[in-house]
């Protein structure tokens, strides 16, 4: 019997090892066959992927790419995660959102795998006077509550404490967050409210309700508002120290201030980064209680992203939550909350609840995701975009507390500029479908039945705009369904397709999806005359195009069409009047053929 050593490589060890620069040799020989020349790292940097924040993905990560010792979960500086254990012992707490008074929803939630609630109270939300009914029937000493009641939380607090009392829960069993976030509800409304009620609330906490929190540092505001992920890191940073100051004045130990503190961040479809943007908050925040003298974890409430979530072909939400979920899970969040998929269109219906909560179940209990703690940590990539992400963080965070701090960068309008001109890149990426949204920009469905729901309340407004990566196309396709209404038709466009088919499917698929990402309707059988169109888009190869644009175009023309596209890069055709191609401003496009249509 051979015995083999037990290194775990014995079956590798007559191979030798390839080197980077053997990888880097083999991309430029493939780069090469795609007409691009070039070597060594400029080979790698061509397949680098531009991300915002200054970061960018390479293609290959290796030992090489150190990044700071993550240390132990449980430990500082708590990349791995804020417990010992991580989300082992049950998998992390579900958290459903309400903001309306609907009889039997909340306990339906309860009863079906939700564990904690987030109820939005006041404005935007259930009247405070009705917390008690919102509440009915829960077990207050089971079920953690966490409030968002805007100006309205110290009314929503003690009408919270009195439901507790009521209803016999010692004050040891009661679980939760009051949810005050005074620069969280300026960043939302404008408005700015006093700290003295606030810092009330955390001493009562603190002193007779250990499991209660009173604060949550909200950072959705700036990621709704089109921030980027080191954005959303560095104002929560930022918030979180405006905290601490103030709980300090009020007489509060740091460890006593940090403990009062829950953090609330967006978990996107992008699943590393968001695994990144949880760990490195974490140890940012570490950082952060260190210099202040204490040490203490973050805890994190992660939400599926708003601004991700479409309108058009809402049911790819459930993917796009998915997907985000689990990013949520595996970057280490003590909680999560998925957005239902109708999220954007109103008040979610029962079966949309219902897939929210389920989400979280089988990536809890089917897919065994939270068996493993920081199941990313170790990979170069993750650990890599973990220390690239924190240090772009921090160094907005810098720049918010040289400008006075969070409350004075809200108030000077500097911070809202920040992230607008974030969001604008991000606009410029949108429209050019560099940033693709399925459903959307992206093989869109002409013809679905809009998903209608009842309205939900107007979210809080006047501060911070929220933006959605959908609305440019969503306002091109409200054009177009309001032409349908008004005419029983939608505006055409005819695709004039010439050649063998390998010469054209590309083409004929790409400008067939750019222009119903507008609601136009593209034309493919039949005759130009028969389509009802006014304009033409020709698709071919580049090979048929030097042969036969010109005059397919001219024979268009002379049929009556008003505008002849062509679906490929710009070149010399006489009788071509635009191009259509693979990073063209769709929406700019879009827009100005449904203007030539009259379609308003």
């Amino acid at each position: 019997m051979t015995v083999l050593p037990d290194d775990g490589l014995s079956l590798a060890a007559e191979f030798p090892d390839a080197t980077h620069e053997q990888w880097q040799h083999l991309v430029e020989g493939v780069l090469r066959k795609s007409g691009k020349d070039v070597s060594g790292t400029a080979a790698e940097d061509a397949l680098s992927t531009a991300l915002e924040d200054g970061l960018r993905t390479r293609p290959l990560y290796s030992a090489r790419d150190a990044a700071p010792d993550a240390g132990l979960p449980g430990f500082a500086p708590f990349v791995r995660g804020g417990r010992a254990e991580g989300n082992t012992a049950g998998g992390w707490d579900v958290r459903q959102r309400h903001t309306a008074l609907t009889d039997g929803v909340v306990l339906a939630d309860l009863e079906n795998g939700v564990t904690s609630l987030w109820l939005v109270l006041g404005e935007g939300g259930i009247p405070v006077t009705e917390l008690g009914r919102a509440l009915d029937g829960v077990y207050l000493d089971l079920a953690p509550v966490v409030l968002d009641a805007g100006t309205e939380v110290e009314p929503a607090a003690r009408e919270l404490l009195r439901l507790y009392e009521e209803r016999g829960v010692a004050k040891e069993a009661a679980r939760g967050n009051l949810g005050a976030d005074p620069l969280g509800h300026e960043a939302r409304t404008g408005k700015s409210s006093d700290f003295t009620a606030v810092a009330g609330l955390a001493r009562l906490c603190a002193e007779e309700y250990p499991g209660l929190r009173a604060l949550t540092v909200d950072a959705l505001p700036y990621h709704e508002a089109g921030g980027s992920a080191a954005q959303e890191l560095g104002a929560s940073l930022a918030t979180g120290v405006a905290y601490l100051r103030e709980l300090d004045e009020a007489g509060l130990a740091v460890e006593q201030a940090a403990a009062q503190l829950e953090f609330r961040y967006a978990a996107t479809a992008d699943q590393f980064l968001t695994i990144a943007k949880l760990r490195a908050a974490r140890r940012l925040w570490a950082r952060v209680t260190e210099v202040c003298g204490a040490s203490s974890a973050q805890v994190q409430h992660a939400v599926t992203s708003p601004v991700m979530m479409s309108r058009r072909d809402p049911w790819v939400n459930m993917l796009r939550t998915t997907v985000a979920t689990l990013a949520a899970g595996v970057g280490g969040a003590e909680s999560v909350t998925v957005l239902p998929f109708d999220h954007a269109l109103g008040l979610p219906d029962a079966f949309a609840r219902r897939i929210a909560r389920n989400t979280s179940t089988i990536l809890i209990e089917e897919s065994h995701l939270a068996r493993v703690i920081d199941p990313a940590g170790g990979s170069w990539y993750v650990e890599r975009l973990t220390d690239e992400l924190a240090e772009a963080g921090w160094e907005f965070f810098q720049r918010v507390e040289r400008a006075g701090g969070q409350a004075a960068a809200l108030r000077s309008g500097r911070l809202g500029e920040d992230l607008a001109a974030t969001w604008e890149a991000r606009t410029g990426k949108l429209a050019r479908r560099r940033e693709p949204v399925t459903g959307v920009s992206e093989f869109p469905n002409l013809a679905e039945q809009l998903v209608a729901r009842e309205p939900a309340p107007e979210p809080r407004s006047g501060g911070l705009p929220r933006v959605r990566r959908d609305e440019a196309y969503e306002a091109l396709r409200a054009r177009s369904d309001a032409h349908l209404a008004a005419t029983g038709s939608r505006p055409r466009i005819f695709l004039a397709a010439f050649g063998p088919a390998a010469a054209h499917t590309a083409r004929l698929t790409f400008a067939s999806n750019l222009f119903q990402a507008g609601g136009i309707e593209p034309v493919t059988a039949g005759t130009f005359a028969e389509s009802g169109a006014t304009e033409v888009c020709l698709c071919s190869s580049d090979a048929l195009y030097e042969e036969q644009a010109e005059s397919v175009a001219a024979e268009f023309r002379s049929a009556g069409a008003a505008q002849v596209f062509l679906a490929g890069r710009p070149g010399q055709y006489t009788d071509v009047d635009a191009y259509v191609f693979a990073g063209c401003d769709a929406v700019a496009v879009l827009s100005a053929t449904l203007d030539r249509m009259g379609v308003s």
